[in-house]
């Protein structure tokens, strides 16, 4: 059998001034949230509601994804060099070997899908709007959004699969001389995938208020438990390990999917804003 690799080794940054570069993975990263976005706010129309309610959502959902995101990471992948370099946490920039503005590198999609979570029970309690709808306009982009996360990581040369002689291989010329799984690839297209049957799905019926958040847990968590099968490992603590800590973290996740879907079985009234008191 012939066997042909691609041979990948990318620039990380567009452009780079040294001090400062705009880097693949930035791009990718705001590509997300644009898109997400354009899409949530085409639900919020069909619903009647203002775009002024989308902008403040948003700015919502970037922090939280932001943020739970970082600490997800600094806290489960690399605790060891973020608790000596507590102040690299919530800043994006290095002061040894020597200065350098590096961006936040290192996010944990596991935390920011808790942030997306935490940050949306706040907005719904400030504005008044009902959670589970929010939860389930959310669901929708999610995956879209990790679709263009997970090209970025591609961009990087990271969250790289491990070694195989399958002809669709990349050898991450950065990493080693290696054929591996482009595991990011796989993630990217099993999060599109779910992006597509979850748009369809919401344009057919109109289920419970929650229903497409539980199946959002259930779908992405389960893709990523699937494909962690062929990752390699990300921190060295994970080497022996039955399953990776991407599978301990997807666990809880899916459970607490299949007890919505149980509990959010039949259609539902529930308004989607409350009467200001």
């Amino acid at each position: 059998m012939l066997i042909t690799h691609i041979f990948w080794n990318p620039d990380e940054a567009l452009m780079d001034l040294g001090f400062f570069a705009v880097r693949y993975y930035s791009l990718f990263f705001m590509l997300a949230f644009a898109s997400s976005y354009w899409v949530t706010k085409r639900q919020f129309e069909k619903h009647h509601l203002s775009p002024e309610l989308l902008d403040k959502l948003s700015i919502y959902v970037f922090l939280g994804t932001l943020i739970g995101a970082r600490l997800a990471h600094c806290l489960f992948y690399d605790f060891v060099y973020f608790s000596q370099h507590p102040m690299e946490i919530i800043l994006p920039i290095r002061f040894k070997p020597e200065f350098q503005i590096t961006g936040f590198q290192g996010l944990a999609s596991h935390g920011g899908g808790l942030g997306i979570i935490l940050s949306l029970v706040l907005f719904s309690r400030t504005h008044r709007v009902n959670l589970w709808f929010l939860l389930d306009q959310i669901s929708l982009v999610v995956p879209l959004a990790g679709f263009f996360i997970r090209l970025g990581n591609l961009m990087n040369s990271e969250i790289i699969g491990k070694p195989t002689d399958m002809p669709w291989a990349f050898v991450f010329l950065k990493e080693d001389q290696l054929p591996r799984h482009p595991a990011q690839v796989y993630e990217a297209i099993a999060y599109f995938l779910i992006f597509l049957f979850m748009y369809r799905l919401m344009q057919k019926e109109q289920k419970r208020q929650g229903h497409y958040f539980g199946l959002l847990l259930v779908l992405l968590f389960t893709a990523r438990f699937l494909i962690e099968f062929f990752k390699e490992i990300q921190s060295p603590f994970e080497a022996g390990m039955l399953i990776d800590m991407g599978q301990l973290l997807s666990i809880p996740f899916i459970t607490a999917g299949l007890i919505i879907l149980a509990i959010k079985r039949k259609p539902d009234r529930s308004k989607i804003r409350r009467k200001e008191k």
